[in-house]
């Protein structure tokens, strides 16, 4: 285990199709896809109830500093914060600086929506954050909106900007893809990441929203989206040989700068290499983004806990982590909590 995920708030300002689809339009899109096939499944209301964890349920900066400090000492080196939404938490540069102080730790990063990162970007930069990546599956305006149910496209372009300015690197793009919403920007996609140097993301639809509408036949396999971008692209595989544990299958453009990778967990699993632990907002440590099972770590940083204890609790979960999410097979489950709730 080298890579440690924390999430700092289960809050987002977006409603985003694959994690939060709590919009009118999202339930519409749902209810038409349930109508095309036999035996649909009743889509649950869009009037969500939720209840966001309360503050003193969260862990304070100390506390996700502690976390990292030990995992540190245990082999992690790479943190990524993620949330929810990461600046929605106040003082969150302060969180970065102290992460980037740690012995052992060489790389953190942070994964945003966008919306907030010009207000945040140069503070987060002087706090020593090294790389960022931004969610953005659509750049039609009208199409962005209906996948996060906000109107924000011009706010996350210009943070892409703003971060290359800035010298965060590489500045990365995920883009999910959902097919019959936003596989037709495939191509679009690339050309931009092509022309703005950028490394961008395609990811396969996860079954983590919160309403539980995932359909296998939602999911545009990694496979069919190569085969799309070969069709208008020249592209080169980038050898990852000499990191076994690399989520994505990463190619280079013929021309040009950037480069486009395609992260296929439900076609492709990669479970047998998965380095990952994560640690959510509330201070429950999960060995997979699938994980039915959460330990949480708040009794030994409230109870009196010695980083000993923290210690022997982070290796014995990972003796135990699970040897695959099982999307595909008959008796997958998906896990209670929403990709929000997790964090990405």
């Amino acid at each position: 285990m080298r890579d440690l995920r924390v999430s700092v708030t289960d809050r987002c300002n977006f409603r985003c199709l694959y994690c939060l689809p709590e919009t009118e339009e999202a339930a519409n899109f749902y209810r038409t896809r349930f109508d095309a096939i036999k035996n649909p499944i009743p889509i649950k209301s869009t009037a969500i109830h939720r209840e966001w964890k309360p503050k003193s349920e969260l862990l304070t900066y100390e506390e996700i500093t502690r976390v990292v400090r030990v995992a540190a000492g245990l082999g992690i080196n790479k943190v990524r914060v993620t949330g929810g939404e990461p600046l929605l938490r106040q003082g969150i540069e302060t969180l970065v600086g102290a992460l980037t102080r740690i012995p052992g730790i060489s790389d953190v990063a942070m994964t945003t929506n966008g919306a907030l990162f010009q207000s945040k970007a140069v503070a987060l930069r002087q706090a020593g954050l090294h790389r960022v990546s931004f969610s953005m599956d659509s750049l039609d305006r009208e199409n962005f909106r209906k996948m996060t149910g906000r109107d924000g496209l011009d706010q996350v372009l210009s943070g892409l900007r703003l971060a290359r300015e800035l010298g965060f690197s590489p500045v990365k793009v995920n883009a999910v893809i959902i097919r019959g919403i936003n596989d037709h920007e495939i191509p679009a996609l690339a050309a931009f990441a092509r022309t703005e140097s950028l490394s961008l993301r395609f990811i396969e639809f996860m079954p983590l929203d919160s309403s539980r509408s995932w359909q296998k036949d939602l999911v545009v396999k990694g496979r069919e989206i190569l085969q799309m971008l070969h069709r208008d692209f020249d592209l080169a595989a980038i050898d990852s040989s000499a990191n076994p544990s690399e989520t994505a299958r990463r190619w280079t453009f013929g021309e040009g700068g950037g480069e486009i990778g395609i992260i296929a967990p439900v076609s492709e699993p990669f479970c047998g290499h998965c380095n990952r632990l994560r640690l959510t907002a509330d201070g429950k440590l999960r060995t997979c983004l699938f994980s039915h099972d959460e330990h949480d770590l708040k009794p030994f940083l409230r109870g009196g806990g010695t980083d000993q204890d923290l210690a022997e609790t982070l290796a014995d979960r990972v003796r135990h982590k699970e040897k695959g999410h099982r999307i595909g097979h008959a008796d997958f489950k998906q896990p209670a909590r929403s990709m929000s709730c997790i964090g990405g």
